[in-house]
This record gives C-alpha cells, structure tokens and sequence, in this order.
C-alpha cells in the first residue's frame, strides 16, 4: 500500500479513510467489527470518527463510534495499526458548538476513555466557534500536544478567511497551527473547497481529507430517481441530487466505469485520489461488500480523457 503524508503531521496514511459514522449506528458492532478488520487487512490504516457519532440517531447520545473504535482496537491489539482521527466542537447537548479551552480539556478526556487510549493521533476543530477566539481554542491544542494526549491537530469545515485567520494567529502567538483539513469534496460538490481554500492547503502544505467523498451516497449511482430514494437510512438527504447536472455526472462516471470495469463509487473515490490536492477522501460502508469496492479506489489508476469527462460533467454551473 502507498502510504501519502498527512501535512506535516509526521502521520503517513493509505489513499482511504474509513468514514466511521455508521459505527454503532447503521454497522451494529459486530459488522463493525468485520469492517474494521477488513479495511486493516487490506493495508489501509486511517480511521475517522468524532464523539457527536451518533447522536442523531435515537436513543443515542454520542461517543458510539468512539467506543465500538476503542473496543476493537483493544479486542484486536490493534492501536498501533491505525491512525485515529476524531474531531471535537459539535453540539453533545449544550445548543451550541465549542471550542472554548474548558470545553476541549474536558472533552478530550471523554474521548480518549472511550477510545481506550491514551493518545489521539489527530484531533479536529469540527465546526468554527465565533463565541471563541482561535488563540483560545489552539492554546488548548497547544497543552494537549505537550501533555501528549495528542499528536497533531486540524480543522473541518472552516473557510479560506477561517482558516488563514486560525493560521496567521498560530503564528502570531507562537502556538500549533491547524496542519489538516477537512472540508466537503466530491464531484457534485466542489464549490466549497475549490478555489481559495484549495489553494490555501496547497500553499501552506496542509494535508487534506475530504468528507462526503460520495455525496452522502448519491455517486454509487444506486440513486437514479425520486422511487430509490428510500433504498437506504440516507436516501431523504439526497433528493437535490436528481437534477441535470447530477445525472450528467452520474453519466459520466458510468462511462469511465466501463472503462475500467469498476463501480461508480470506485471511479468518485479514484477522482478524488487523483487530485494533488488532496491527500485522501473518506468514505464509510456498513457490509464488507461495499467496503471491497471501495478500496479498490486505491488501486484505480484514471488516465486524462478520464479526468476530463469527469472534470467537465462535474463543473459547478
């Protein structure tokens, strides 16, 4: 497996990242389990998580991912196989994201305990906090990096202007700065991330995985009208998929799928892959079958005629 550096992290991961949201959720834990052991045995290592998984789902409160992560790496010795990644800020109950410092102390500590670990490989900034200043948020990183609860920190969802403020403000009071990014990338939604902050990861040398690789499953092309809608527990997020330019896209990822002799979601994942850009998508599955397809991603080499039918069915309008 080709291992890409993360950033300047110092972490090396494989082109995938196993979206870890459907842990305890839509994967019960022993499909978990089975997931997790497959994804490792194939020579992928990074896994993404984040304690409000799943708090969206009734009955739960979250940290579920967290703890069915924590229980196979203990049940299975693996710690030293994977690189985790979770991510803090989002609302657990509060009405509010927060990275003010007490939060962060506070909710490392959580994560950690249901990790069964004493260190995060890399912690996220889920969501912007504007009620907290970043020298405020990145002084705590700053503790955590020193008390060696964690090894390198990074960001989700900021904009060009977020992010370049967060740095400048690393730089400017002598603390960490944010050295990953995840933003929303796939081929239907690229207007967020191309461009300026695109530009901004490359010029400081950040490393970048992207979230909702697939479009939240809509570029599997197992959704093709209103009537496939309720295939999945994600299919009521799709609908504003079905239009033109969706389908345009979803027509050209099925020539380049003949192409190959691949699946839609390996030909959206291999796009992705592709950009020098980006270090690698995330992407979750909830059975082994799925997740066999998907890792072939890693192995899908797409040429330029390739790269331009996919470039112009998926240009923002």
């Amino acid at each position: 497996m080709q291992m890409r550096p993360l950033g300047r992290t110092g972490l090396s991961i494989a082109p995938l990242v196993f979206g870890g949201n459907v842990f305890g959720w839509t994967a019960d834990k022993a499909t978990s389990f089975d997931l997790l052991d497959r994804f490792v045995d194939a020579g992928f290592n990074a896994i993404d998580t984040a304690d409000v998984y799943s708090r969206w789902a009734p009955g739960h409160s979250g940290g579920e991912s967290e703890s069915v992560i924590g229980e196979w790496m203990k049940a299975r010795n693996a710690r030293d196989k994977v690189v985790v990644i979770t991510k803090v800020g989002s609302d657990m109950g509060s009405g509010r994201r927060d990275l003010s410092k007490a939060y962060i102390v506070k909710a490392v500590e959580e994560s950690l305990r249901r990790l069964q670990t004493d260190v995060i490989d890399l912690y996220l900034s889920h969501w912007p906090d504007p009620e907290t200043p970043h020298a405020e948020t990145l002084s705590a990183y700053d503790d955590l990096l020193k008390a060696g609860k964690v090894r390198s920190v990074g960001c989700s969802n900021l904009d060009a202007a977020q992010l370049r403020s967060a740095l400048d403000v690393a730089k400017a009071e002598g603390l960490p700065r944010y050295e990953v990014l995840q933003p929303e990338l796939n081929l239907y939604d690229r207007s967020s991330f191309d461009g300026p902050l695109s530009e901004l990861t490359t010029t400081e040398g950040l490393g970048v995985i992207t979230y909702f690789s697939l479009a939240k499953g809509f570029l599997s092309g197992k959704y093709r009208s209103a009537a496939d809608l309720g295939k999945s527990p994600r299919g009521g997020g799709i609908g504003g998929y079905l239009e033109p330019r969706g389908f345009a896209i979803l027509d050209a990822l099925d020539t380049v799928s003949a192409r190959h002799g691949a699946r839609p979601a390996e030909v959206a994942l291999a796009w992705i892959m592709a950009r020098p850009d980006v270090t690698a998508p995330i992407a979750s599955a909830t059975t082994v079958e799925q997740l066999n397809s998907l890792m072939k991603a890693a192995g899908l080499a797409l040429d330029a005629d390739d790269m331009a039918l996919l470039e112009k069915a998926s240009a923002p309008a």
